[in-house]
């Protein structure tokens, strides 16, 4: 029988899930992707791991299965420090690590996916002239997005520079929606849990952050460092610490929210399929109907999560274009 999601057979038949192995056995990293597991047997796709500890080691993930040791290394078992990750089997310190993991393989397709679509829609338009012709395929499907994203989003928030920014947060949108499809998407290459994974939102806010500050105007950079208020607010200074700190939250809360939201919605759909190996000792009409309840709502968390993939992309880019926006605005003088 095929089992997703990484239940083994023996759990089936024992109907004994570790909740916390299985919830955080998929939305966690590893360095192999699992496929599904078929009549007891693990469909695994081994991934390339490259460490860096008295040389530099390269070697298929396989080497360290089951516990596994390979030239002096390990992956730390559960309960350990480093849990999960490739450790020395002397001290258990982590060398350094660059393999490529599941997040990274499905990060490095979403990203080739994003750019082959980018560029079957450009293609679209040197081959056609759009004065004369509809856009078609691709780039019928990219375009009324692409321009709501510009003309609603950015234009407004970021203001008459808004062209220099839009290169950045329309990459930032499709490049966020591909990953929270595809983190849908239950079957390889599907599955990954990027956006739900800090580091990577990290990063976004970053790009997010360095836009907004090293691109800032004078006035945005006076409103933070001597703001328009009683002079022994500016002397103490209240004021400028308070807007320095806002710098840092701004970025933060993009991270946060973005993480939160998709690493909930993984948790909520996976404890939903579980439901019924749950309940696989309950009798067959108990199972039976709690699995069916179980499909139904499974498919609506589906559909929900399509959305709330659309929504968070646009939340993201929204306020990225806000933040970018309030960092070119120009004081009254200035406008008069």
């Amino acid at each position: 029988m095929l089992l997703p999601w990484g239940f083994s057979a023996a759990a089936q038949e024992e109907s004994d899930i570790n909740m916390e192995e299985y919830l955080f056995g998929h939305i966690s990293d590893a360095y192999e992707w699992h496929i599904a597991t078929w009549k007891g047997e693990e469909i695994l796709i081994p991934l390339p791991c490259i460490v860096f500890s008295d040389g530099v080691k390269v070697f298929s993930s396989s080497k360290l299965e089951h516990g596994a040791t390979y030239e002096g290394l390990r992956i730390a078992p559960r309960g350990e420090a480093h849990e999960g990750k490739i450790v020395r089997v002397s001290d258990g310190s982590r060398p350094f690590d660059i393999s490529i993991t599941k997040n990274v393989l499905g990060l490095i397709f979403d990203s080739i996916l994003l750019i082959v679509l980018i560029l079957l829609c450009s293609r679209w338009y040197r081959r056609h002239d759009v004065l004369k012709e509809a856009p078609g395929g691709i780039a019928g499907l990219l375009e009324p997005v692409i321009v709501m994203i510009e003309q609603d989003v950015i234009k407004d928030a970021v203001g008459p520079e808004y062209r220099k920014y839009s290169p950045y947060l329309l990459t930032a949108f499709f490049f966020i929606l591909i990953n929270n499809l595809m983190g849908i998407f239950p079957f390889f290459p599907g599955g990954a849990n990027i956006t739900g994974n800090i580091a990577v939102t990290l990063v976004l806010a970053l790009f997010t952050f360095f836009m907004v500050n090293l691109f800032g105007n004078k006035h945005y950079w006076k409103d933070i460092l001597w703001p328009d208020v009683p002079l022994f607010l500016k002397a103490i200074p209240i004021m400028p610490v308070i807007e320095i700190i806002g710098m840092f939250t701004k970025p933060f809360s993009l991270m946060i929210r973005l993480f939160a939201n998709m690493l909930a919605g993984h948790i909520m759909l996976l404890s939903t399929i579980a439901v019924i190996f749950l309940t696989a000792k309950m009798g067959p009409v108990l199972n039976g109907s709690l699995s069916f309840v179980s499909v139904l709502f499974g498919i609506f968390l589906d559909c929900l999560e399509l959305l709330v993939a659309f929504i968070q992309a646009y939340v993201f880019t929204m306020l990225s274009s806000v933040f970018i926006g309030l960092a070119h605005q120009h004081s009254e003088k200035e406008t008069n």
